[in-house]
């Protein structure tokens, strides 16, 4: 298999996405989620991806998709489309598996995953990211990890559309 479809097979959905989970599980391997846009990678995006990665053996992240983006951040977004998005997620030698959803919040796809431990970034309570309650349920961990200052699409957009 060459470089390329490698990292387009890291995208998956459906029955492969189930397959995969049963796989994890049967070699008793800590599967990690998180979810997000991820509409312009910068080093706030790998910092977290990769510290999120360190916590377990498999990285899962759940990618919105257009349409999502879009209700989330407005018609001027996203600015890379959903396949460029998850092909740059899954080229992370970290990453194992990217998954498109197409509503608001990841709150069904985190039910199907049953993920080991729950990631997100920021200033967040954990009992205010969405899963949280399902993860608690059945034992998961919730963990939140640091943004790096400085760093954001919403920043990066502002200084192109700035000419900066």
């Amino acid at each position: 298999m060459n470089k390329y479809s490698l990292i387009k097979s890291k995208i998956v959905s459906g029955i492969d996405l189930s397959r995969l989970l049963s796989f994890y599980r049967f070699r008793n391997q800590k599967v990690v989620f998180t979810n997000g846009c991820f509409d312009i990678i910068h080093l706030g995006h790998i910092k977290y991806l990769s510290q999120a990665a360190d916590l377990g053996n498999i990285l899962i992240i759940g990618l919105n998709s257009d349409s999502s983006v879009n209700k989330i951040k407005g018609h001027d977004r996203p600015v890379l489309d959903q396949k460029s998005r998850a092909l740059t997620l899954a080229a992370f030698s970290f990453v194992n598996n990217i998954v498109l959803f197409d509503e608001e919040t990841p709150y069904k796809l985190i039910k199907k995953i049953s993920p080991d431990i729950l990631v997100k970034g920021g200033d967040y309570k954990p009992e205010e990211i969405v899963g949280y309650d399902i993860v608690k349920d059945y034992g998961g961990e919730v963990k939140i990890l640091d943004f790096i200052k400085g760093y954001s699409t919403s920043g990066i957009i502002e200084k192109i559309n700035k000419g900066e």
